[in-house]
Parts: C-alpha cells; structure tokens; sequence
C-alpha cells in the first residue's frame, strides 16, 4: 500500500485503520512504511482518506511482495489452490470435510494472528525443524508452495523476507504421536518473534466427545473453552 504525498492532507484518518501499525503521521503527511505494510488492503477498502491519497502500487501485485497480499487479504485468492482467505481448507468443520480422518489428527500453528503479522523468517524457524524430526507439511496449504523442493523446510529465497499478516502450517500426526510431537513442537515457539495459536483439529466420538481433551490435560495442557466449533452443513464427506 502506499499515500500518494501530493494528494495526503495530513488528517491522519486512516492512521488508526492500520492493523499492523504501518501508518504514521510525519512531517504534516501520512506515510505508509512499507517495508512493515502486509498489504492487507484495509486502509484501502475503509474509504477513510477524504482526498482518495492511498492506492495499492503495481509492484504489490508482482512476485515476490505478491504474497502478502494473498496472505493477508482475505478477498484475494491464493493462485496455487485457487483457495480465498488464508488459502487452506476449512478445518474447523472437519466432521463435514474429513480432512484430518479418525486415527489422526491435524495440528495447525498459525503465526501472526491476531492482527500481529509475521516475517517468513519466524515461520521458517518451525518448518525446518519439523522437517528435521520427520514431521510432513501438508501439501494441500499455500505455505507449502513457497518451500524449497528439497524437503528442507526452508522457504525459497526471494520470500522468506517477505511480511504478512498470517501464516499457516499445517501437520498430520497419528494419534499415538501426540505426546511426542507436541513435545517437540510447543518449545520450537519461544524462539519464534511473533504470536503463534496453536489449534489441534480431531473428530468427535459417537457420543459426541472430544476424547483429545483428556490426553492434553493429561499432558499440562489447557484447552480454552471458547475454541470455535463449526458444525457445518450439508452431508458429511467420509464417516
């Protein structure tokens, strides 16, 4: 994103529309630092400048800084899995979809939410020590597309620089692999410099339970009572 400086009148209106703090008040003009902007497109769509001074430049549509749009905007498709929003299959309605089956589960580390943002470099500190310990990275992700080819976990050069506003990693892990790998993963996240929520997506049981619930208790974790729960519509995929 970018305030075209000779239309700026300096209101500071769209100061405050900025979720990540990229927009600032100086020498009487409102500038865009866009080095920290994940061009998320809000100040844009708010129609809060009087003057229309802010635009989205030609260069945030071309590769590498392409990619913060279509992490950040959730009105942007991502090219890869012609996915909208953060680009990966609704897990939240997983008893619908069957994405993660029974027997597994799938453990999702979102980096950069709520409104905090990420450098690829904070994601790539987990995806190259997952791939490390043998844990895969789902390849039905966007995350996935921008990975070197050799299994590394390492991002491609030209984006690892790159900022936006939220990530996602994706894993499969069998059910008798859940002490193991959450053991391995959780301590990879102090060394990370943003927040990262973790969620663990699994099925219920025919009574309606969540059986996870007691093996991360078990285990010192606390489940929040607020987590979303979708229970989705239309006939379910697998059994």
């Amino acid at each position: 994103m970018r305030i075209d400086p000779a239309k700026c009148i300096g209101c500071g209106r769209c100061v405050d529309y900025c979720i990540v703090n990229s927009i600032a008040k100086t020498d009487g003009i409102c500038k865009i630092n866009e080095e920290e902007c994940v061009d998320c497109g809000v100040c844009l769509r708010a129609d809060v400048c009087p003057v229309h001074a802010i635009f989205m430049p030609e260069e945030c549509f071309q590769y590498p800084r392409a990619i913060r749009m279509q992490f950040s905007d959730p009105s942007v498709q991502h090219p890869n899995l012609k996915a909208w929003g953060r680009g990966t299959e609704e897990a939240k309605t997983n008893d619908v979809t069957g994405k993660f089956g029974r027997g597994e589960y799938g453990l999702l580390l979102e980096f950069g939410r709520p409104c905090t943002g990420t450098r690829l470099t904070e994601v790539e500190k987990v995806t190259t020590a997952v791939r490390k310990i043998g844990i895969p990275i789902l390849e039905d992700n966007p995350i996935f597309g921008l990975l070197e080819e050799d299994g590394s976990g390492r991002f491609k050069r030209e984006f690892v620089n790159e900022k936006v506003l939220s990530a996602i990693v994706e894993l499969r892990i069998g059910e008798d692999e859940l002490e193991r790998i959450l053991g391995a993963v959780l301590p990879l996240l102090d060394d990370v410099d943003t927040v990262v929520s973790v969620g663990l997506v699994s099925r219920f049981d025919g009574g309606g339970k969540l059986p996870v619930i007691k093996k991360l208790e078990a285990m010192g974790i606390k489940v929040r009572p607020n987590a979303k729960i979708n229970v989705g519509l239309g006939r379910p995929l697998i059994d």
